[in-house]
């Protein structure tokens, strides 16, 4: 499923604009992130076109391998949108999100990879426009660390 939304993204950012956009896969949390991401939609607020959403049941499903492999297919860089602490609709599957986040950040730097490429971020059904905002701010980011250096070796 990442490589479907990966490659499908590469395709739609081809090299027809020589500035740098930066591609962000979004996995978003059922309840809450993804929600929110659709609300942000239906009310129109205006968010960078750089982001691509995979919906899980829950943030807790994100494995590792996940992120890995959306960086090594060229993703420039992953949001990873989990409920609030306490407001999981699986009781504790964000904190299982939050305590992962330090062996993948070990292991994302071990790839050669900028931490900064995988973001984790809670958000929930109601905060559309905090998503809009945090999109905004990463993508800003991605562009001061550049494309993903695999993107130059493909």
């Amino acid at each position: 499923m990442v490589e479907t939304i990966v490659n499908g993204a590469e395709n739609a950012h081809s090299e027809k604009n020589q500035d740098y956009e930066p591609f962000i896969l979004g996995i978003f949390c059922n309840w809450c992130t993804y929600t929110g991401c659709d609300q942000a939609g239906t009310s129109r607020m205006q968010r960078p076109p750089n982001l691509r959403v995979m919906r899980v049941m829950c943030s807790g499903r994100v494995e590792p391998e996940m992120v890995i492999e959306a960086l090594k297919l060229g993703a420039d860089g992953v949001l990873i949108g989990a409920c609030h602490i306490g407001d999981c609709h699986y009781v504790n599957g964000n904190h299982k999100t939050v305590r992962r986040m330090p062996v993948l950040v070990k292991l994302i730097e071990q790839y050669g990879f900028n931490p900064n490429r995988v973001w984790l971020r809670h958000i929930s059904a109601s905060e559309g426009a905090e998503l809009t905002e945090i999109v905004k701010e990463y993508v800003d980011i991605l562009k001061k660390i550049g494309p993903n250096p695999i993107k130059k070796k493909k």
